[in-house]
């Protein structure tokens, strides 16, 4: 329970900042939202978005990776 509060909680104030810059998930490449709530947290003062929390690990092997895609994409929107 107290999981999902800080996920929704995350969530809802992350959007207030802007939009996330991705509809995919940058390690599965599946849709944000088709598998339940996506896995939601910052890393490094970025938020990241999964589409499951067992996208984690792999992201955490080589994060700087993911980060540059999502960096990529925000500078994309702008």
């Amino acid at each position: 329970m107290k999981k999902l509060l800080l996920i929704i909680l995350s969530t809802a104030s992350l959007a207030m900042a802007g939009e996330y810059p991705l509809k995919t998930c940058v390690i599965s490449g599946e849709k944000l939202g088709e598998m339940g709530t996506p896995y939601v947290f910052q890393h490094e003062g970025t938020e990241v978005r999964l589409c499951c929390a067992g996208c984690k690990a792999t992201f955490e092997k080589d994060p700087a990776k993911y980060l540059a895609v999502i960096a990529g994409a925000s500078k994309a929107q702008k």
